[in-house]
């Protein structure tokens, strides 16, 4: 099959990851693939006073520059168009499967004729996050007449919550099992817990935090460790001493995994959580809220789910899982390796080619 896939921007997010991934499972299978995306929006007036009050150099000099993303990175086939806007029927080639992966997207693939391919939605998130004004045009790009693939249970749901039934199919994300992978190690006699950092509320970096804080009340020699996408701000300050590694490559990424006894994962919004698959992958325990897919990995006491919004509930849950003994952290260690490494992104891209098929 001849298969185009359609992104707002090539970036370092989850979302994009899943389709970098997609893109070279579906390429290795015998299909040919594109991915057409958006070229990088410009940094308006306030990301700009904001990059200077964080004194982030690096975001002002590549202000509406191509920073390389996941789909840059992964190699496989991708146009960047020559300045942002809208995605039309010029941009991309005739082909059999079209695949937006954003609200956005699907209104543009609406508009394109059939001889670009069936139009499939690849929904990623209920993606409301820019207020009220958007909810009223995502809802109406989520009913467009097309195959609706979901990434999630809890993503389902969630829609369905809002618009009924419209039809979406679940094909859960997986992990790189290459990539996400660690021997057998024992619980560190210093606990350390990590999470990813990011400024955006959304993705909870000041609960984990506060978390890692209030934890250390009880466990002095608590040690921190974070990475993300964006440079520590007073924003969003992380814990004192905190090893942060800004831009990990991603053949560095399950070292930072390993090196911890805990994982924490406090999104306010995700429709999935990639992070808590690839740490439990690399044998580390997670304690997550339940949002996206944590419910469904950790509901059945792999990991321990804590209320929203509630650091002490999560501080509790660092100390508690940080004080079990060596051979209940082992446990605990293994099933959540033996969970993640139970569905790979092979098995995902079979379920995706056998309904692009069907």
């Amino acid at each position: 099959m001849r298969i185009t896939f359609l992104l707002p921007s090539d970036n370092l997010t989850g979302g994009n990851r899943v389709v970098a991934i997609y893109a070279q499972q579906l390429i290795a299978r015998g299909h040919e693939v594109l991915v057409v995306s958006c070229a990088p929006d410009r940094l308006n007036w306030r990301d700009k006073a904001r990059a200077l009050r964080r004194r982030d150099w690096r975001a002002l000099q590549n202000d509406g520059r191509a920073q390389p993303g996941h789909i840059e990175l992964s190699g496989v086939p991708h146009k960047i168009l020559e300045r942002p806007r809208a995605i039309c029927a010029a941009d991309v080639p005739d082909a059999d499967i079209i695949i937006a992966t954003w609200w956005e997207t699907a209104v543009w693939m609406h508009a394109m004729p059939a001889s670009k391919g069936r139009k499939v939605h690849l929904i990623q998130g209920y993606e409301v996050w820019f207020g009220p004004q958007a909810i009223a045009q995502v809802h109406a790009a989520l009913q467009l007449p097309n195959l609706k693939i979901a990434i999630s249970t809890d993503l389902k749901q969630t829609i369905e919550a809002k618009l009924g039934n419209i039809g979406m199919t679940v094909i859960p994300n997986a992990v790189d099992l290459t990539q996400f992978t660690a021997p057998p190690r024992s619980k560190q006699d210093a606990p350390t817990v990590g999470f990813v950092y990011a400024i955006a509320a959304i993705k909870g970096a000041d609960i984990c935090g506060r978390a890692c804080e209030l934890a250390r009340q009880q466990l002095p020699g608590l040690k921190v460790v974070a990475f993300g996408a964006d440079q520590p701000s007073a924003e969003v300050p992380l814990p004192a001493d905190t090893a942060f590694f800004y831009r990990p490559a991603q053949t560095e990424l399950k070292q930072i995994y390993a090196r911890c006894d805990v994982w924490l994962f406090g999104s306010r919004l995700d429709s999935f959580g990639l992070p808590i698959l690839e740490a439990m992958a690399c044998r580390t325990p997670v304690i997550a809220v339940p949002i996206g897919a944590a419910p469904e990995l950790l509901g059945d006491g792999t990991g321990m789910l804590v209320p929203k919004e509630s650091p002490e509930a999560m501080a509790a849950a660092i100390v508690a899982l940080c004080s079990q003994s060596a051979s209940d952290w082992q446990q605990l260690s293994d099933r959540a390796f033996n969970k993640a490494h139970s569905y790979s992104w092979s098995d995902a891209a079979e379920r995706l080619q056998a309904v692009l098929q069907s």
